[in-house]
């Protein structure tokens, strides 16, 4: 794609038409594409201005919260894995100039992740595959681009960079959300497990290490205390999930008021599980499109290979394709176990 389309493109895609194309043009530009200045400086700016932004909004949205809190809001909205989805939701990813192709390998595989999350589930410490740090830093690259176009005019950017980073993490998110460091614990103690989590300060970062039955599983740093435990609570229960039954992973099923079965964040457990099982990643398909544009109703079939036999589920009517596809994969789900493959 000419780069004339490509920053008519993302220009769409933010809706900001901008002064100065050239900065765009930087904004898109990785270090690996040869003879063309990179995105790199402006990166930096991003950075630093997007913390900033997302910081003034939480300090006006939240008077009577603690510093403490909003750090972690702070974290939450702005971290490697938020910034990296809202590129891949915003469709930021095609639009990246690059001369790498293990760049193309490591995105296609996140962007294949995320599609399997449920819109409802906010991604907080990150899922089944790492974010590759190129799509955040192009997130940045682009609001900083933004900022110096609007004469480094902090609230016209946050007008203009909020759609892009839409869901925000809230403070009922924070709480409602299982964090890594309450599922650590649940997970272990369903399995008679005992979890202890030791934390040491070296200089300017904090260190926090997971013993499990008094082995060490994992480790993270990190300048704040509450960032790096949660950290090494993640990469726990990475390693973990490759360790224990594929059951641990099916948790929060129940009934609609319509007496149809769900399992929620089914799409993101059935990867997870396919890949426990080193199955084959689920193939999803529409088997029922009707109705009006204002009264769509859909049903989608999912199929897995497993070693024994190739299964295929259809789910209930919903009005969206993805409601479609997690009942698909809430049924397929109950009927793994229902056949003893879990």
């Amino acid at each position: 794609m000419k780069m004339e389309a490509s920053v008519s493109a993302v220009e769409k895609i933010i809706g900001y038409t901008f002064q100065n194309k050239k900065l765009l043009e930087q904004a898109i530009t990785h270090t690996s594409y040869p003879e063309a200045v990179s995105y790199e400086r402006l990166e930096f700016v991003g950075d630093a201005v997007l913390g900033l932004a997302i910081s003034n909004h939480l300090f006006l949205a939240y008077s009577s919260v603690d510093p403490g809190t909003l750090s972690l809001l702070r974290a939450a909205n702005v971290s490697t894995e938020k910034l990296a989805r809202a590129a891949v939701r915003n469709g930021l990813h095609r639009y990246v100039r690059h001369n790498t192709f293990s760049i193309v390998d490591a995105i296609n595989e996140f962007v294949e992740a995320v599609d399997c999350e449920d819109d409802c589930v906010v991604v907080k410490y990150g899922g089944s595959v790492k974010a590759p740090k190129i799509l955040t830093d192009i997130v940045e690259s682009i609001a900083a681009a933004v900022y110096v176009d609007v004469g480094f005019d902090l609230k016209k950017l946050w007008v203009i960079i909020r759609g892009v980073l839409e869901p925000i993490v809230t403070l009922q998110d924070l709480e409602q959300k299982p964090q890594p460091v309450t599922m650590l614990y649940e997970i272990c103690q369903k399995n008679g497990k005992k979890v202890d989590i030791e934390q040491q300060r070296n200089g300017a970062k904090s260190t926090a290490n997971v013993y499990v039955d008094g082995e060490l599983v994992a480790s993270a740093s990190s300048d704040q205390k509450d960032i790096a435990r949660l950290k090494a609570a993640k990469a726990a229960l990475h390693k973990l999930e490759r360790l224990l039954p594929a059951t641990t992973m099916i948790r929060d099923c129940y009934v609609g008021i319509d007496g149809t079965f769900e399992v929620e964040a089914a799409k993101q457990k059935l990867y997870a599980i396919c890949g426990i099982k080193k199955w084959p990643k689920p193939v999803y398909s529409i088997v029922k499109d009707e109705g009006t544009p204002q009264d769509k109703k859909f049903v989608t079939a999912v199929q897995i290979a497993t070693p024994s036999a190739t299964l295929q589920m259809s789910g209930d009517e919903k009005s969206r394709v993805k409601d479609a596809e997690n009942s698909a994969a809430s049924l397929m789900i109950r009927a793994l176990q229902q056949h003893k493959y879990l």
